[in-house]
C-alpha cells in the first residue's frame, strides 16, 4: 500500500461510534448460513470433501453454474471444487466442467514451474551462502498435501535475514529476475526498515517471486522473530530436493495474520490453516505462547472460529472466552460469503485491522505508523535530495493534513443534521 485515503480513515475509524457510518453486512448479528448463497454452499460442502451423494443433494436444478465457477476462481479453489465435482460430473453443465479443467490443467502447469524456478533460486542462494526459508508456494502445497497442484498459488515467497536482502537481491538479479521498485539508497534504506518485501518479475511472468525479510509491513505492529523462524525451521523436500521451510507452529501464525491481513476475503486461506491443523502434529501450547507474546489471540482466535464454524474443523485445542473475536466472525461470514474483493485502501478494512487488535496501544501505533511513515507515494510526489530526506516526513504530513481538514469541516458540518434527525426520530 502507498497511499490511502486519510479523511475517510478518520471519519470511520477515530470518530466515535455514534459519527461513523455502517452497512447492513456491519449490523449483522448472526454466523448461521441463512446468509450463503446455493453456489457458496456447494463450494464449502466440495472443499469440506463431503462424499458425491452428499454433493449431489446440494445440486438443485436452479443453480447458477457460471457463479459457482466464478466464486471458485475468486476463493482460489479450482483443485478441491473441480476434483469434487468430477465424482457428479452427470449433474454439472459440460460447458462448465470444461472450464474448471483447463483451470485446474493450468494451475498444475503453473505449480511445476513455480516448483522448479524455487529450486533454481535456493541453488543459487546456497552458492551464495545467503540462508533463506521458502515458505507459502510450492513449499505449502508440498508439507499440506504431499503433491503438487493441489493448492492455487501464483508466486513463490521467499524469507531472508534482514541483513541479506542485498545480497538476496544480487543473487535474484543474477537469475534475470527484475526488481519491481528502484529505490535511491537512502529510500532502499527507509523501506527496508518500514517495509516488507521485494516483488520481482521475470522476462515473462510479472509478480513470480516475493522476497520477504519480514512478515507484515512495519504499521501493522505485529513483529515477528525472524531468526527465531529459522532457528526452528523444518526440513522439507519439494521436488526431490530438500529446503528449510517454518515449523507447523510458526507457519500456524504466519497464516493467520496473512489470512487477516487479506481481511479473510478468500476461503483458500483458511482452507490452508484447516489442512495444516489437520496434516501437522502441531504443539498448541507453542502456539497460544507465541500469540500472547505477539499480542495476535485475537487474530488467531478469528481464524479458529472461522476454520471451525465453516470448515467444520474440530479443534484440538479449546480456546478461551473470545466475545471480540466471534463479534468480528459475524461480521466478516456474510462478507465472505459474497465473493467480493476486498478494498485495502478503505475505511472499512483500516477499521477491521484496528479491531482485530486486542490492545489499545497496539491501535494507536498501527494508526500513527500508518498516517506519519513516508511511503513510495511520497518519495514520488516530491524529489528531495538525500541530505533532506528526513523531510520526507513533513511532506507526508503536509500531503495528509489537507485531506484530513477537508473531512473534519464536512464531518463537524453535518453534526447538526445529524441531531436534527435524532430529534426528529425521537418525536413519536
Amino acid at each position: 500500500m502507498t497511499d490511502f485515503e486519510l479523511g475517510t480513515l478518520f471519519r470511520e475509524i477515530l470518530l466515535p461510534p455514534f459519527l461513523s457510518r455502517s452497512t447492513p453486512a456491519d449490523e449483522k448479528s448472526n454466523t448461521d448460513r441463512n446468509c450463503f448463497s446455493r453456489e457458496f454452499e456447494l463450494l464449502v460442502t466440495c472443499i469440506n470433501g463431503a462424499k458425491a451423494e452428499a454433493i449431489r443433494q446440494l445440486i438443485p436444478g436452479d443453480l447458477d453454474w457460471q457463479a459457482l465457477a466464478r466464486i471458485t476462481e475468486h476463493h482460489r479453489l479450482i483443485p478441491q471444487v473441480y476434483s469434487s465435482l468430477c465424482d457428479v460430473a452427470d449433474l454439472v453443465p459440460g460447458e462448465v466442467l470444461e472450464k474448471l479443467r483447463r483451470l485446474y490443467e493450468a494451475n498444475v502447469r503453473q505449480s511445476l514451474r513455480l516448483s522448479r524456478d524455487l529450486i533454481r533460486v535456493l541453488d543459487h542462494f546456497e552458492d551464495r551462502g545467503v540462508a533463506v526459508l521458502a515458505y507459502k508456494g510450492p513449499t505449502l502445497d508440498a508439507m499440506l498435501h504431499g503433491i503438487f497442484s493441489q493448492r492455487q498459488f501464483v508466486d513463490i515467497d521467499l524469507l531472508v535475514h534482514p541483513s541479506d536482502v542485498q545480497n538476496s537481491k544480487t543473487a535474484l538479479i543474477e537469475l534475470r529476475y527484475i526488481v519491481g521498485n528502484e529505490f535511491t539508497p537512502r529510500q532502499e534504506k527507509s523501506y527496508v526498515r518500514s517495509g516488507y518485501e521485494y516483488v520481482f518479475d521475470l522476462p515473462d511472468a510479472r509478480n513470480i517471486l516475493e522476497l520477504k525479510w519480514r512478515i507484515l509491513p512495519h504499521f501493522y505492529t505485529i513483529d515477528f522473530d525472524v531468526s527465531g523462524f529459522f532457528d526452528r525451521s523444518v526440513a522439507l523436500e519439494v521436488g526431490g530436493r530438500s529446503m528449510r521451510t517454518l515449523c507447523p507452529e510458526d507457519l500456524l501464525l504466519v497464516l493467520c495474520v496473512h489470512a487477516a491481513k487479506h481481511a479473510w476475503a478468500e476461503l483458500s486461506l483458511l482452507y490452508d490453516i484447516s489442512q495444516l491443523i489437520q496434516s501437522q502434529p502441531i504443539k498448541w501450547d507453542r502456539v497460544l505462547e507465541h500469540a500472547c507474546q505477539l499480542r495476535i489471540r485475537r487474530i488467531v482466535a478469528v481464524n479458529l472460529i472461522l476454520v471451525q464454524n465453516l470448515l467444520g474443523i474440530v479443534l484440538p485445542v479449546t480456546l478461551e472466552k473470545q466475545e471480540e473475536a466471534v463479534a468480528i466472525v459475524r461480521k466478516i461470514v456474510p462478507r465472505i460469503a459474497e465473493s467480493r474483493e476486498v478494498d485495502t485502501e478503505s475505511a472499512c478494512y483500516f477499521r477491521l485491522m484496528v479491531d482485530v487488535r486486542e490492545r489499545l496501544r497496539d491501535r494507536v501505533r498501527f494508526l500513527w505508523r500508518l498516517i506519519f511513515t513516508p511511503s513510495m507515494g511520497e518519495w514520488e510526489t516530491v524529489r528531495l535530495p538525500a541530505w533532506l530526506f528526513p523531510l520526507y516526513h513533513v511532506v507526508r504530513m503536509y500531503r495528509l493534513s489537507g485531506r484530513l481538514l477537508k473531512y473534519s469541516l464536512e464531518i463537524f458540518g453535518a453534526w447538526p443534521r445529524l441531531g436534527g434527525r435524532a430529534r426528529s426520530a425521537a418525536v413519536p
